[in-house]
């Protein structure tokens, strides 16, 4: 049987293993741009749960330690495998809820219940990552188990180990890209890694050590937040933002996944959730009513909201004015974050990396600015604190990246006294537009929808170098080249950041286009800034107008948005 301090001890241990191996793990990415992603989300992810469990009285049950953990994981929970991650540790603590022992059956049972709430919380879940080797290697425990039902944990547990680093080998056959790359899936890698440490604690053995001095744990801190990398997809728009209260009915056993699924075929952004009395929905569609006879299956509505998304609107640039005025008259904003009751209508918080760029988010409105991007993803937690910061009843929440919108979209419930809408945008220059496109005289419906179709409409370019050698899509990229992407794809390696960065934003140009902006980064003066400017000029229309911004962002040499 498993008791609290032992389970204690065994996350701690996962927590250490992982922190061994995460530069490895980061490594197994595909993209040859320098990025510490995967390795270092999840490690940060469960690296918030030891903090918190460090803290522990000893007398803990199972259940109320794998509470604690459930919950401190979520809080820290950086980037889509960190949220993963922190949905397979919440399912286990559902699993565990009021054990004080923990046996092999309850072990496996929970797990499962982890492996279910990883998959839900995926639009759209792919097989060969970290949610194949999880519920792979639930599938393995489960087996394990004897029909008499008295199976040890440590065999369970044994099982659940073998299944993932089975599945883990088998992640390249079940994706291609990654069967190409020569490599097994990060998430999944890192996945086995905590597997692992758990196991040795659970052997009986000692809790794996972290065996990295100090200086190489800051040095790999460092690299964390110097890292980035670029992964962007399109938004589609629905007319209607639905949002509605199911109170659900005790004598009907329903399940709110049906709910989600069924959301999920007639629109987009969908989010349920539940308890045992209601379920809570938001979706996107083209057919509110549609939604709202599925969710009478579900029980009575108790509060329902549509509103129209598709109405533009052309007024932000003389009410950016008056947030910046309103700012520069508000008094100097303190390092750490103090949080601020939610006195006015309106509030924005964005995510940004470099000086400039975290000035320039400043200028066009936003309260706070939290320092990150792809690779150096900030947890929620620290989403939340800037949004608690931010003196207004809706912040709206600019993620600026794919993969931090997962960790942002955690804290919507987490600030009970007041709203918050995430803005999907996944570069930066779409979060600019985002906010260029808020006019305070509109409702909320009419923004969310004039943001997000400003955001859909930037082309995004980035300028950066190769971390590695590699092979990618044909091509052969030394370590140092000069990599140009567009909206996310690599198409051009060079030797030059001033020549690809035009080469970049003359393939996005065409007869629509009326606005470039090159925001240079650390490694670009600003004489090599101009050249690029001036070579465009010279090859671009009159009529296009072309802005430099110094946004002293890490690791991109130039980010470029074409409007």
């Amino acid at each position: 049987m498993i008791r609290g301090m032992q389970l204690r001890d065994a996350v701690i241990s996962a927590s250490n293993n992982l922190s061994k191996y995460k530069k490895q793990v980061n490594e197994l990415n595909i993209f040859p741009v320098p990025d510490g992603d995967t390795g270092s989300n999840m490690s940060m992810t469960i690296g918030a749960a030891v903090e918190e469990l460090k803290k522990l009285p000893e007398e803990l049950s199972a259940g109320e330690t794998a509470k604690k953990i459930a919950s401190a994981m979520l809080r820290g929970a950086r980037g889509n495998s960190g949220v993963i991650l922190s949905l397979l540790f919440r399912g286990i603590g559902k699993g565990l809820e009021g054990v004080d022992e923990v046996s092999g059956e309850r072990l496996v049972a929970a797990l499962e219940l982890g492996v279910e709430a990883a998959y839900k919380a995926v639009m759209r879940p792919t097989e060969g990552t970290v949610l194949t080797v999880a519920r792979v290697a639930a599938e393995h425990g489960r087996e394990a188990l004897s029909p008499e039902g008295d199976t040890d944990p440590l065999t369970v547990w044994d099982a659940v180990c073998t299944g993932a680093a089975q599945a883990l080998e088998e992640t390249p056959e079940l994706l291609p890209v990654l069967k190409k790359a020569g490599v097994v899936d990060a998430g999944g890698q890192g996945l086995c890694l905590i597997f692992e440490g758990m196991y040795a604690v659970f052997s009986g053995g000692p809790i794996i050590e972290n065996t990295l001095t100090e200086e190489e744990r800051a040095e790999e801190t460092a690299a964390f937040f110097r890292n980035v990398a670029a992964e962007f997809d399109s938004v589609i728009n629905f007319t209607y933002c639905t949002e509605f209260i199911v109170g659900r009915d005790p004598q009907v056993e329903t399940d709110p996944l049906e709910l989600r699924l069924f959301l999920e075929t007639i629109g987009d952004c969908v989010v349920v959730v539940d308890d045992e009395e209601i379920i809570k929905t938001h979706v996107h569609t083209e057919d509110p009513g549609l939604a709202l006879q599925k969710a009478l299956e579900f029980g009575q509505l108790l509060s329902v909201k549509i509103e129209n998304m598709k109405e533009q609107h052309r007024k932000a640039a003389e009410e950016n004015e008056a947030r910046k005025a309103a700012q520069e008259e508000a008094p100097p904003q303190q390092e750490a974050r103090e949080e601020q009751a939610p006195v006015n209508d309106t509030g924005f918080v964005a995510v940004a990396a470099g000086e400039g760029l975290t000035e320039l988010f400043k200028d066009l409105g936003c309260d706070q600015v939290v320092s990150g991007g792809q690779t150096m993803n900030p947890s929620t937690q620290d989403i939340l604190e800037a949004v608690l910061a931010t003196p207004a009843k809706r912040v709206y929440v600019l993620p600026n990246n794919k993969n931090i919108i997962m960790a942002a979209e955690q804290a919507v419930p987490m600030a009970t006294d007041r709203e918050l809408v995430i803005i999907p945008t996944r570069t930066v220059p779409q979060g600019i537009s985002a906010m260029l496109a808020f006019d305070a005289e509109q409702d909320d419906a009419a923004n969310r929808a004039a943001m997000q179709e400003a955001a859909a409409h930037v082309d995004t370019g980035l300028v950066t170098f190769a971390a590695r050698d590699s092979e990618y899509d044909g091509s052969t990229i030394r370590q140092g080249d000069v990599l140009g992407l567009c909206n996310g794809k690599l198409q051009y390696v060079e030797k030059d950041p001033v020549s690809t960065c035009v080469r970049v934003t003359r393939s996005f140009v065409n007869k629509r286009t009326s606005f470039v902006t090159l925001i240079y980064g650390e490694g670009i003066t600003e004489e090599q800034a101009e050249a690029a400017k001036s070579a465009l000029q010279k090859k671009l229309s009159s009529d296009i107008e072309i802005t430099l911004v110094d946004g002293g962002q890490p690791v991109y040499y130039f980010i470029i948005s074409v409007e």
